[in-house]
């Protein structure tokens, strides 16, 4: 049995795991740097231990001092969330010769899965799908101009190490491709610290698909069906929903059998996700992440199963129950990621204080929150405010839900993408399922991005502020406001973005 789980992250979704922990009576050890000691994650745990530091070289990502908690706090198993170590081969190794269990897929799974360029002929050597690629290790400029000539323009340039929209440019003729084959290694480098790259065949408004698998350590590995993640922002995704409205039976079972027989290839035990590109009605792996996804709660909400929990129990030991080795599809579920940036301004991250975060109670609507009122949004980590996800019998309907709860919700911090994710849930093309990579350069920030609050009602905004803020300041001081050297005017300046 697991009793004491250390969660090696921070945010929603150590928030996410200690909830399945509470529902099991496992006890929880929450990680924090020093800027998070008021985080809510932490205080959501049953033991906190700090790591000294603020940025995420210092705390999160240091193997030994999180280890070193984990022991310290008495835990016996460490998972890793999403992002930070979750797919650090030699982490996962640490955690188990540390003697701890780690809620994962093997290090051997891991590794294999890593790098893009080795995933991909492992893929190819299993018969999963994949476009035309070139490794460009070791290649002079002559050869990659030749590669690319050979795979076909367009071309993407692509790091073989992490995600993320890092390391990643499109290349439309051969021109260019020199000077962004160099770029993608030096970001590679930087943010990897692995230069290779290599070239894939570029497909234009593909939809992004990917299926959730699940192996145990008897051999069972089963596919949990399908989410579409096509809305992205500089590729990383900001809505997701399962199932996907282009999905039909045959397709499927065609993309659910290659996520497995991918899973299979590396003896896969623990949550994982195969993503593939669709176009046409044909489907090509992406590449396949060894973690728990953002995105796991629409798949959650469709089958009725918790991830975590089936996470910790493959982690013990346990084998896939009967509900998970035959999941059904109930109704529709689509999530949306909030996020503190601004996209009038290239999605810039706005960072600050949050007084209010608030969303209301309605039916098939769930908050997977990282903040509360009295958070801040640091400069050391994603912006990720919450994940908001609703579930109704009909895709319209959830959309419907979900940009209803946005528009009510009372968030009060710095700008968000609040306004961008309720336009796309309203558009008709979204409603219509007309969704690709390319939907939000094709239907244009100047439309998406357009503030929820018309320009002509500003000022009434402005005058509601002005007294809500008056009302506050006599409710706290009888005397606010008075001058004793004459009647004169009090100006309040209310500012929205530079207006």
């Amino acid at each position: 049995m697991i009793r004491r789980v250390l969660v090696a992250n921070r945010g929603e979704i150590a928030r996410r795991v200690f909830r399945t922990c509470r529902a099991s009576r496992i006890d929880t050890v929450a990680v924090y740097s020093d800027g998070d000691a008021g985080e809510p994650h932490v205080a959501d745990a049953d033991v906190a231990v700090r790591l000294e530091g603020r940025t995420a070289a210092e705390t999160y990502l240091d193997q030994e001092a999180v280890i070193a908690a984990a022991k310290e706090a008495g835990a016996d198993a460490v998972h890793p969330g999403y992002g930070f170590l979750s797919e650090n081969a030699d982490f996962a190794r640490a955690v188990v010769d540390a003697g701890l269990i780690w809620i994962g897929p093997s290090p051997e799974a891991i590794e294999a899965m890593g790098s893009k360029v080795r995933a991909k002929a492992i893929m190819q050597d299993a018969g999963v799908p994949c476009l035309p690629d070139a490794d460009l290790t070791g290649m002079s400029d002559e050869e990659v101009l030749e590669a690319a000539e050979t795979i076909g323009y367009p071309v993407l340039v692509k790091a073989s190490a992490g995600g993320g929209g890092k390391g990643m440019r499109t290349v439309h003729e051969p021109g260019r491709l020199l000077e962004e084959v160099a770029g993608a290694k030096r970001e590679a480098k930087s943010s990897f610290g692995d230069e290779t790259v290599f070239l894939e065949k570029y497909l234009s408004g593909p939809r992004h698909i990917e299926i959730q698998v699940f192996g145990d350590g008897s051999g069972n590995v089963v596919s949990l069906h399908e989410r579409e993640c096509s809305i992205q922002r500089r590729h990383q995704k900001i809505i997701e929903e399962s199932p996907s409205p282009v999905m039909t039976p045959p397709l499927r079972k065609r993309m659910g059998e290659a996520a497995v027989a991918a899973a299979m290839a590396v003896d896969y035990v623990g949550a994982g996700t195969v993503e593939f590109l669709v176009d046409g009605g044909e489907f090509y792996f992406l590449e396949m992440n060894t973690r728990l996804q953002v995105e796991h709660p629409v798949t959650e909400a469709i089958t009725g199963l918790d991830l975590v929990a089936l996470q910790l129990h493959v982690a013990a030991g346990g084998d896939l129950p009967a509900e998970a080795m035959n999941p059904s599809i109930s109704g529709h579920a689509i999530e949306a990621r909030l996020y503190a940036e601004d996209p009038e301004s290239g999605f810039l991250p706005a960072t600050g204080p949050v007084w209010e975060f608030d969303f209301p109670e309605t039916d098939g609507l769930r908050v997977d929150a990282g903040v509360a009122a009295g958070s801040t949004v640091s400069v050391y980590f994603d912006p990720m405010l919450a994940k908001v996800i609703c579930h109704a019998s009909s895709r319209r309907e959830a959309a419907q839900g979900l940009a209803s709860a946005l528009r009510r919700a009372r968030i009060h911090s710095g700008t968000t993408n609040r306004d961008l994710l309720v336009r796309i849930l309203e558009h008709e093309e979204f409603l219509e399922g007309n969704t690709d990579t390319g939907f939000i350069d094709r239907i244009g920030l100047e439309t998406l991005a357009a503030p929820l609050i018309p320009g002509s009602e500003v000022p009434m905004y402005a005058l509601g502020a002005a007294v809500v803020d008056r009302e506050i300041r006599v409710a706290g001081n009888a005397l606010a406001g008075f001058r004793n050297v004459g009647i004169d005017r009090q100006s309040h300046t209310y500012l929205r973005g530079d207006e």
